[in-house]
């Protein structure tokens, strides 16, 4: 779903002017612990599949079900990489309107599911390489990609 009723209404009412979004995204690997990034229609940059957090929706239920509508994928949380937000997750999308995410990310285990576009957000899926990182529309850090960080230097920012 490109965007809920909840969201529509708000941009009713501020236009694209920068909306504060709590939001989630997923970190999934396959066998090869490659990770999965999506690259949306008319867009060259690539991301996580990510969402944004519904009022009175959990975190971990956001993520179930925004990888599930931008992958065809029934994805598990495992642990928290990390939570991001700040001026430099701020973002503009091609129609103008203005957000700045405030983001938990989560690893992932797959748990079932083909790897499809279900709501046409998605143009293009890819497994990349850890060493071979494409380039992202929001400027994760490059640590929570690592299979061998420890948990306990998970990263706040």
């Amino acid at each position: 779903m490109p965007m809920s009723e909840y969201y529509q209404e708000i941009r009713g009412k501020v236009g694209s002017e920068l909306l504060m979004m709590p939001s989630v995204a997923a970190v999934i690997r396959n066998k090869e612990d490659e990770i999965l990034f999506i690259r949306k229609p008319e867009e060259s940059l690539w991301g996580l599949p990510a969402g944004a957090i519904e009022p009175g929706e959990r975190p971990g239920r956001t993520l179930r079900r925004e990888v599930y509508e931008e992958t065809g994928l029934m994805v598990h949380p495992t642990s928290i990489l990390g939570v991001f937000g700040g001026g430099k997750y701020r973002y503009e999308y091609n129609n103008g309107d203005q957000v700045e995410y405030t983001v938990i990310v989560f690893e992932c285990s797959i748990i079932r599911g083909t790897l499809r576009a279900m709501d046409g957000e998605v143009e293009e899926f890819k497994f990349f390489k850890e060493s071979e990182l494409p380039e992202m529309a929001i400027p994760y850090p490059v640590e929570i990609f690592k299979k061998d960080r420890e948990l306990a230097k998970t990263i706040f920012e």
